[in-house]
């Protein structure tokens, strides 16, 4: 590795991942924006405005929407941990909408649904995302979609190796 390659790896492992893994693998090749992805990942998954249950369940609606597996088998468990029920995971997981969400958790998946399917969200969906979430949180809703994205682009791209996981895998 090259000094830049290094010290990009070893802010990743330094910080609240632990290790290189994943989608920042691939992105080693370029240290600079593996940087900037590490930064505002650390900040999306771990202190986002809407706290990690949403977030999580944010991460399997992309990773979902973008057939990407390993986002799927590192965060499926995080959100079971996290509390999304994993009836809710399943449903997901087989493109049927889940039953029994929250206010708020049917609020994040109608936004990452709609976002993704027509690359917008309706006016009544932003609006209970407002509702429930404030500015910063459908800010942070939308930076979740987006860099879970870049990152599902990514490993798809990378065709990145499937960690071993709890999780059932993504069915086709």
């Amino acid at each position: 590795m090259t000094p830049a390659q290094q010290d990009a790896a070893q802010a990743v492992i330094d910080g609240p991942r632990g290790a290189l893994y994943g989608p920042f693998v691939p992105l080693l090749r370029s240290p600079e924006l593996m940087a900037c992805a590490q930064r505002m990942g650390e900040y999306l998954r771990y202190r986002s405005a809407l706290g990690p249950r949403l977030s999580e369940l944010a991460i399997l609606v992309t990773a979902r929407h973008w057939n990407q597996p390993v986002e799927w088998a590192i965060h499926a468990p995080v959100a079971v941990e996290a509390g999304i029920p994993p009836a809710v995971i399943d449903a997901i997981a087989h493109r049927l909408v889940p039953q029994g969400l929250s206010v708020e958790e049917g609020a994040v998946y109608d936004f990452c649904v709609e976002l993704h399917r027509y690359q917008r969200v309706t006016d009544a969906t932003y609006a209970a995302a407002l509702a429930a979430f404030g500015e910063q949180g459908v800010t942070d809703l939308m930076g979740l979609n987006g860099y879970y994205t870049f990152l599902a682009m990514v490993m798809n791209a990378a065709q990145s190796a499937v960690p071993p996981s709890t999780a059932a895998p993504l069915p086709e």
